[in-house]
């Protein structure tokens, strides 16, 4: 695996160009920083996130972008239903295998300064949010052994799985529901597994305009990042590049009484242990 730990894709200040970057200061929540306008440090990288290499050159963030960029993600793969306290408020039977749904490269989005854009379609009063533990695949493979599973992972960062709920209930398929463009926004920072050891020791939370709707535990998953990859790399391969959204916990705006909608002018954070918050305020397309 490459030499980062803490890489992040961004637009330098110093020649308004995109690169990858090592953080300077790993500990620092840099998904805040750039919100707040705190000077961002980092360590160019060379290479490909797959294969890239730490140099001693700093640039400074000028504007984050989505860790994983639309030509190095080969599939955007999606758990429903993987908390126990989700199945729960949802009032339906814990899942024997997996759900499963896609998004397309298109609804890939990055952290603050972007936006979550809803497109007319689903201005409707139900648009919602999903925070959820990311994983990036690093080495492809298939029919892969849960106890090698983790071998695969290139990293975690944080996503929102943004979902038009009337779309949704209209049928049993939720991938264009859920796939619409911008609807998968991810970041701040990819944070390398020899930082996370374990993902089923981490906090995710929902900050809605600066409250926090979800805070669960990802020990709670159904199946676990292990399982997830083991499952869908049967008789499938998992390609390098390959995005998989783990599944959010309890507090989605959908069940929340009264409901919480994704109003244009929102902001909504999703905030991990050890990944810091992906920042995106709600932009209504007039289009």
């Amino acid at each position: 695996m490459p030499s980062w730990t803490h890489l992040v894709r961004f637009i330098a200040v110093e020649d308004n160009q995109v690169h990858l970057g090592q953080l300077v200061h790993p500990t620092r929540d840099v998904g805040r920083d750039s919100a707040d306008g705190v000077g961002i440090a980092v360590y160019v990288i060379d290479g490909t996130i797959f294969d890239g290499r730490v140099t001693e050159e700093i640039l400074h963030v000028k504007s984050l972008l989505s860790p994983v960029s639309r030509e190095e993600c080969s599939y955007i793969r999606c758990l429903g239903l993987n908390y126990t306290d989700h199945a729960q408020e949802a009032n339906l039977p814990l899942p024997k295998v997996p759900i499963l749904f896609t998004k397309p490269r298109t609804a890939l989005a990055g952290p603050y300064p972007a936006t979550i854009n809803v497109p007319k379609c689903a201005q409707d009063g139900t648009s919602d949010y999903e925070a959820e533990l990311c994983l990036v695949i690093g080495k492809s493979g298939r029919d892969i052994p849960e106890e090698r599973a983790l071998e695969h992972v290139l990293g975690y960062t944080a996503s929102n799985d943004v979902s038009a709920r009337t779309l949704q209930l209209l049928t049993a398929q939720w991938s264009f529901s859920k796939g619409l463009d911008g609807s998968c926004p991810i970041g701040p920072v990819l944070v390398a597994p020899s930082v996370i050891e374990d993902p089923q020791s981490l906090t995710v939370k929902a900050i809605y305009n600066g409250q926090t709707v979800q805070d669960g535990q990802t020990k709670d998953m159904i199946f676990s990042i292990k399982k997830q990859i083991s499952y869908l790399s049967q008789g499938t391969t998992l390609e390098a590049g390959t995005i998989i959204l783990t599944g959010t916990p309890a507090g989605i705006g959908y069940f929340r009484q009264p409901r919480v909608v994704l109003k244009d002018g929102d902001e909504i954070c999703v905030e991990i242990d050890k990944i810091g918050t992906l920042i995106n305020k709600v932009r209504y397309d007039t289009r």
